[in-house]
């Protein structure tokens, strides 16, 4: 049986495993890598490629680079190369319906999500923040909504109680780069068919603001803890002190409560730790803070730096 032929879209370093894994399959053939075009990136702001070009440049596959998708060049490219399948993980555009029906097997996304739960931008960052204990992967055929269309397999996966978005996005690339080639080889087979979603269980991850990050110390520690996990590295979880915008780190404290009468947001110090009051009693050990233009230091090197008066608190 011949290979199949692939043109591979992605960009981010979520991508990269599945890239690899297909390129060293001689099941696939990929014909091309589609990514986003070069641009600043980072502190300094400097030009660079995406994990996923600089990959392919590695593995010596042709990359191609539209400023757009939706652009009459990028639907000439898609049919010149008439691929089996397009395979599309985190590209970072919408892909226009026109383009959908080019190839034969369509265009395979891998999610990071059980569909329909976490349709959108963000599965991993929403799971983490709202506290589920499993999430998984699930490959589907895109149409023209925002993850909406058939399924071909899924995989379950839990979430480690400490486990932070980036952790969680490592473990899930790592798994999903099995699950794409199974799939294409299985719809390619004939021995899995593209099942539509069911609307009843839909819920959304939206991209993330930066407001999203603004700690809310009326929530359970668990509850801010979640958060703190889930918007890692960006936004973080941040709140304001004397004006200031701080970003924290901390953990739920397990072994007390704060009392339902305290204020949330407090700083409590005491000789081992310092606590933050959050809601229904709870309180956040909190363990490292970065006043915003400073470094990251110590919960203790805060407060002894802040000399702390009677009822401060986080706003």
């Amino acid at each position: 049986m011949a290979a199949l032929r692939i043109i591979f879209c992605g960009t981010p370093e979520f991508a990269v495993p599945s890239l690899r894994r297909l390129a060293e399959r001689p099941e696939f053939s990929i014909q091309a890598v589609i990514t986003q075009p070069d641009r600043p990136r980072g502190r300094g702001q400097h030009v660079s490629s995406s994990p996923v070009k600089e990959v392919a440049l590695e593995l010596g596959l042709h990359v191609y680079q539209p400023e757009t998708i939706k652009s009459e060049s990028s639907q000439e490219f898609l049919k010149r190369v008439a691929p089996d399948a397009v395979v599309i993980i985190a590209y970072g555009q919408i892909i226009p319906a026109r383009l959908l029906t080019i190839p034969r097997l369509g265009w395979i996304n891998l999610h990071a999500s059980l569909l329909p739960r976490y349709r959108g931008a963000a599965p991993i960052h929403w799971a983490i923040a709202n506290g589920e204990t499993v999430t998984g992967l699930t490959t589907m055929q895109i149409d023209a909504g925002m993850d909406t269309g058939p399924t071909l397999l899924s995989r379950e996966v839990e979430i480690g109680p400490d486990e932070s978005a980036p952790e969680l996005a490592a473990h899930l690339s790592a798994i999903g780069a099995d699950l794409i080639a199974q799939s294409l080889l299985q719809f390619d087979r004939g021995e899995i068919s593209p099942s539509p979603q069911e609307e009843k269980n839909v819920s959304y991850a939206p991209i993330l603001k930066k407001e999203d990050g603004r700690i809310d110390w009326a929530r359970q520690a668990r509850q801010i803890y979640n958060r703190m996990r889930g918007f890692m590295p960006w936004p973080g979880s941040y709140s304001t002190f004397r004006g200031q915008t701080c970003h924290l780190w901390g953990r739920p404290e397990t072994s007390g409560a704060a009392g339902a009468d305290s204020e949330p947001g407090k700083i409590i110090p005491s000789t081992k730790e310092i606590y933050v009051t959050c809601g229904e009693g709870t309180r956040l050990r909190l363990e490292s803070v970065q006043i915003e233009g400073r470094k990251k230091i110590s919960a203790r090197e805060f407060v002894n730096g802040a000399r702390l008066a009677p009822g401060d608190r986080f706003d």
